[in-house]
């Protein structure tokens, strides 16, 4: 069973979107048995909300404003290091989702 404590880490993120490839990095932590990340790509970094993590399904919204002001919401199935799933934009049609995390735990969150 997928645990906070075993999603925790630096995820490398590529989205395929109509308008073409996307990459990001988000980097999730757990804080008290719950879940916490950010976001980094395209030069901003977005506070990920309300991250959930049921069995092996994670799912988190996210608001960005580049390429364009967009409010995305992720759902993702986590396999060992990698995930896979989509992202939503409103009505637009689902992108697909593909991670893989960063094996060196010195990258972690609060390691730098």
């Amino acid at each position: 069973m997928t645990t906070a404590a075993t999603v925790t880490g630096i995820w490398d993120l590529s989205i395929a979107t109509p308008i073409g490839k996307i990459t990001a990095v988000i980097e999730l932590r757990e804080e008290g048995g719950a879940l916490s990340g950010v976001a980094r790509g395209a030069g901003e970094e977005v506070r990920l909300d309300g991250l959930a993590l049921t069995g092996d399904r994670l799912t988190w919204k996210q608001a960005v404003t580049r390429p364009m002001r967009l409010n995305l919401a992720f759902d993702v199935t986590v396999t060992g290091d990698s995930l896979a799933g989509t992202s939503r934009a409103g009505r637009l049609p689902a992108s697909r989702v593909s991670g893989l995390r960063r094996t060196d735990r010195a990258e972690s969150w609060g390691e730098r």
